[in-house]
Parts: structure tokens; sequence; C-alpha cells
């Protein structure tokens, strides 16, 4: 029930590990372009694979940006 649940502020919360989610974030790009040399015949899975390590490639580095000038915390 809400009326049972404390009112907490967000600073209240424990922050997020930053550099914990680098690092995996860097781990599953470089497990996807891992992938490229399987057994696999044809291109839909390449273009599905550098499309993903692509993406999650661009959501870190605008993260980064984000965080260095101050808009994000």
């Amino acid at each position: 029930m809400a009326a049972e649940e404390p009112v907490t502020s967000p600073d209240q919360h424990a922050p997020t590990p930053v550099k914990a989610a680098r690092i995996a974030g860097t781990v599953v790009i470089v497990m996807l372009l891992l992938m490229l040399f399987g057994n696999h015949e044809g291109n839909v899975e390449t273009l599905w694979l550098l499309g993903t390590a692509g993406v999650l490639a661009a959501i870190m580095i605008i993260d980064i940006v984000l965080r260095r000038n101050g808009l994000r915390d």
C-alpha cells in the first residue's frame, strides 16, 4: 500500500555506480564484436551485432559527454 511507504527524496538514494556501468557496457560491446567471428552464414546477424554494439557505444559516448558538461549527475 502506498500510504505505508516512507517518502524519500532522490538525494537519499544510493548513487549509480558509473564506473561499473561503463566497464559492463564496454565488456558487452567487445562480446558482441567477438560474435562476428562465429559460424553464421548470412549478413543479417552481422548487421544486428554491429547495430547493437553501435547503439550501445553511442549511448555510452552521449552519457560521457553529458556528465562532462554537467548536464547529468
